[in-house]
């Protein structure tokens, strides 16, 4: 039976944020110290307004020692407008060097009214099986 991955979720003002790590072993190369990780975020507008997601932060953690930090416009190639009650999910991946570690950040959002908000991504827990 697969394992079930937990789900992490953070809500920031009007926007829900939620998190499902999943190890990928077929991707990975243990012995090469390769730990690949897929992930799933989910994002909802729970407001009363429309927002543009413009760009993203996170900050990367694996039990090696190894600090990450990557930023940029949008998520996977888009900068997704959610109107009040809108859903954008997107998958992307992450090599950690160590069978373990964490992500966490946060996606800067513009208002409709031009306004801006940094929502929190929760931080979630990435661990990989060996053996």
């Amino acid at each position: 039976m697969p394992r079930q991955t937990p789900l992490f979720y953070r809500i920031t003002g009007p926007i829900r944020i939620t998190a499902r790590p999943l190890w990928l072993p077929d991707e990975s190369d243990p012995p090469a110290g390769q730990y690949v990780f897929g992930y799933r975020i989910r994002i909802e507008n729970t407001g009363t307004q429309g927002t543009q997601l413009m760009s993203r932060r996170w900050l990367i953690h694996d039990n090696a020692g190894r600090d990450q930090v990557v930023e940029g416009p949008g998520v996977v190639g888009q900068q997704p407008h959610l109107a009040p009650g809108d859903v954008h999910e997107y998958a992307s991946y992450c090599v950690l060097t160590s069978p373990s570690g964490w992500m966490e950040g946060s996606y800067t959002f513009v208002n409709d009214d031009g306004s801006t908000l940094e929502a929190a991504i929760p931080r979630f827990v990435l661990q990989g099986i060996t053996g």
